[in-house]
């Protein structure tokens, strides 16, 4: 007798997104990370203050970011957030369109799952990202050039496209007979 509540996905269909253990965990770890070094920023960090890790090239600060990645479009916030849930809830119901078939895809989606859900906590928590991590250099003329400030949230993001990137060039296009493999499939 064939069990109800068996997995009912057919051959080539990812299962269920919960039972995606390393995506999930992957996911779970930069969230975590992400939200307990912003916690650690807020009840360490004024507004302005600053703290040097490495003279002329590394400090923490405390930027409250209502843009997107290099600030842009400030004062964005909810619908950023909005945005946000769109790529997430995509991101999850298309995940098999991406190379979620090997340990290195899972990786990539979890990375870029726990990073969009920590800068959308921030989003809607405080209606602004809070992002401490600054690269900087000092000029000789003893003006600072530096970085945007970013957050390990957006790390997980940028290393889980760039993964994604990287997995898509190194497949390459499908060959004749996996494309009418999978027209077969569709069919």
């Amino acid at each position: 007798m064939e069990n109800p509540t068996a997995d009912r996905t057919k051959p080539g269909e990812p299962g269920p997104f919960f039972k995606e253990k390393r995506i999930l965990v992957t996911a779970a770890i930069v969230l975590a990370a992400d939200q307990l070094t912003k916690q650690l920023v807020i009840r360490d960090l004024s507004g302005s203050e600053t703290k040097v890790v490495i003279e002329g090239f590394l400090r923490f600060v405390n930027w409250q970011n209502t843009g997107a990645a290099w600030s842009m479009f400030q004062g964005s916030s909810l619908p950023l957030a909005a945005l946000s849930l769109v790529a997430l809830i995509a991101l999850i119901r298309y995940r098999h369109h991406f190379a979620t078939h090997t340990p290195a895809g899972k990786l990539a989606l979890g990375l870029l799952i726990g990073g969009i859900l920590g800068n959308l906590i921030d989003r809607v928590a405080y209606q602004y990202v809070i992002d401490f991590i600054r690269f900087y250099l000092i000029r000789s003329d003893g003006t600072e050039m530096g970085y945007p400030a970013f957050n390990i949230a957006d790390m997980g993001i940028c290393i889980g496209v760039g993964l994604l990137f990287l997995l898509a060039w190194r497949e390459g296009p499908p060959t004749e007979e996996e494309e009418e493999e999978k027209t077969q499939k569709e069919s």
